[in-house]
């Protein structure tokens, strides 16, 4: 029998992949599109004027804000660019679990 089941490789044997066919919904699940979870407004709260925050500005020429913990570096740097007409280059942010928001270095 050994023609008949070709040589194995592996001591392991896998069961073959069976035909899974493409989802053909009767009706769509959801009657509305889903909201946008945060405008730019909320993504951005304010921006942040520490002495440190100042100092960064005219250094690195770099930006400080708190923004949303929930916000992604992509968004942070779409709401910066709508919000106040910059061109952004990099975003860097940082969790401050003290005050339980974060904060985006653009």
């Amino acid at each position: 029998n050994a023609e008949y089941m070709g040589v194995r490789y592996t001591a392991r044997f896998k069961r073959p992949t069976t035909f899974k066919p493409d989802r053909a919904p009767k009706y769509t699940r959801f009657s509305q599109p889903k909201r946008v979870w945060m405008d730019a407004h909320k993504i951005v709260r304010y921006p942040l004027t520490t002495e440190a925050a100042m100092k960064k500005i005219e250094e690195t020429n770099t930006l400080v804000f708190v923004v949303d913990r929930e916000a992604n570096k992509p968004s942070i740097k779409t709401a910066v660019e709508k919000l106040y007409n910059i061109k952004t280059t990099k975003i860097c942010t940082l969790n401050r679990i003290k005050y339980g928001d974060k904060k985006a270095f653009v």
